[in-house]
């Protein structure tokens, strides 16, 4: 789940990384909210929760990946493999809204499936009414992101960034408070009892904060998009997707737009780990959005990875998102400043934001942009041709996946 202000990760205890290629997870502190999870009965399984029932139960199911072709299996954590159980118990909790203080707010909120799990608006809105900062992102192949959040170079584990919106507080999202309370209301569900039971057998207790971070980072693993008309015509189908669409797939990666420097892959994005891969990359781009003082400046508090690392030189950069169901994820950029599509290719078009007048800066002149970004000329019908081609990732099928739905209805 998005999280455009992040706690401080010293105290967000979850497991460590299996995969050698990547970095140690010693916490660096980021600016913004905190989370505190002291009274939360820490996050492995300490906490207060129901007696394991002593009568027998079903072992867990090993999750069948069903990955579209050319797809990667994503990387998961040592301690947490992937069963059918957990994804299920996930997904409860994924659409609860006893996950929030109000009882009105669930991580569907603000990740709607038929919006490829992003929620429409240009900020993102909390519990409480409070206004965010960033959009939230796209949750499609999340399970495949190297880092989460817009800008966090930090932050790899799913089950981990969860606390960042329960227990957040700068911004509010979910606005919870101590990890008990949490627990309780979980447990007054009858429903979670067997839901826990069979997701880990093995506990001493059920219900507990940690065991809910585990099953909601195993659920949003198995968001996987991949079976677009786009997907079809790569696999042999040539009529899957309009010759217009095609014109813009050459066009997306032709040197003259340089799209697919950021935006490669089975994924669309640079920022991408799975299992097995031999380099562990987080690339972050300064894309010109914003000049506010002639020098590269961002307007607080999205000044990019800058806010965690502290370093001037990292002013403005966010990771590219996936280009996955862009075409339902309107309005874009990390605080969704540009409305639609063309508008996107209109900004790059000109190597950066131009509209000096609305207190943005000259963004093209940025002097910590991306020097990739040096504009290019378009005609309205290769405009139309890319812009067909972007449409062609939406995945109807993943959109409407009842495996992905709100399991409550």
């Amino acid at each position: 789940m998005r999280g455009p202000a992040l706690a401080c990760l010293s105290l967000l205890v979850v497991s460590c990384r299996s995969d050698p290629n990547q970095p140690s997870q010693d916490p660096v502190p980021a600016s913004g909210g905190t989370v505190s999870v002291e009274g939360m009965g820490g996050l492995g399984g300490l906490g207060g929760g129901a007696a394991q029932p002593p009568h027998l139960i079903d072992r867990p199911t090993a999750y069948e990946w069903d990955l579209p072709q050319a797809f990667p299996t994503p990387w998961e954590p040592a301690d947490n493999p992937t069963t059918e159980e957990k994804v299920e118990l996930g997904r409860h909790l994924f659409y609860d809204t006893r996950l929030s203080s109000t009882g009105e707010t669930s991580c569907a909120s603000c990740h709607r499936q038929e919006l490829a799990f992003t929620d429409g608006r240009a900020r993102a809105l909390g519990s409480t009414g409070e206004l965010h900062p960033r959009s939230s992102m796209s949750l499609a192949n999340v399970g495949y992101a190297a880092t989460l959040t817009w800008a966090h170079p930090f932050l790899y584990e799913l089950e981990r960034q969860v606390l960042v919106p329960l227990f957040g507080d700068d911004p509010i999202e979910h606005g919870l408070g101590e990890a008990a309370d949490l627990e309780e209301a979980l447990l007054e569900e009858p429903a979670y009892e067997r839901l826990f039971e069979r997701a880990f057998p093995d506990a001493k207790q059920l219900g507990t904060l940690h065991q809910a971070a585990l099953a909601l980072g195993a659920f949003q693993r198995t968001l996987i998009s991949g079976t677009s008309p786009y997907d079809a015509w790569l696999n042999g189908d040539v009529d899957a997707i309009s010759p217009a669409a095609r014109r813009g797939y050459a066009l997306f990666h032709s040197e003259k737009l340089e799209c697919f420097h950021c935006h490669s892959g089975f994924n669309f994005t640079d920022h991408v780990h799975f299992a097995d891969k031999a380099f562990f990359e987080t690339p972050f781009h300064n894309t010109g959005l914003y000049n506010i003082d002639g020098q590269g400046a961002y307007p607080e508090p999205n000044t990019g990875t800058m806010s965690v690392t502290l370093d001037p030189r990292d002013m403005g950069q966010f990771k590219a998102p996936t280009l996955r169901n862009i075409a339902v994820t309107a309005p874009y950029m990390h605080d969704g400043s540009i409305a639609t599509l063309s508008e996107v290719l209109d900004h790059y078009a000109a190597g950066g934001r131009t509209l000096e007048g609305d207190g943005a800066g000259n963004g093209s002149l940025n002097p910590l942009k991306d020097p990739l970004l040096v504009g290019f000329t378009l005609s309205d019908d290769e405009r139309a041709d890319v812009v067909a081609f972007l449409e062609s990732l939406t995945d109807e099928r993943f959109l409407t996946n009842p495996a992905h739905a709100n399991p409550w209805k």
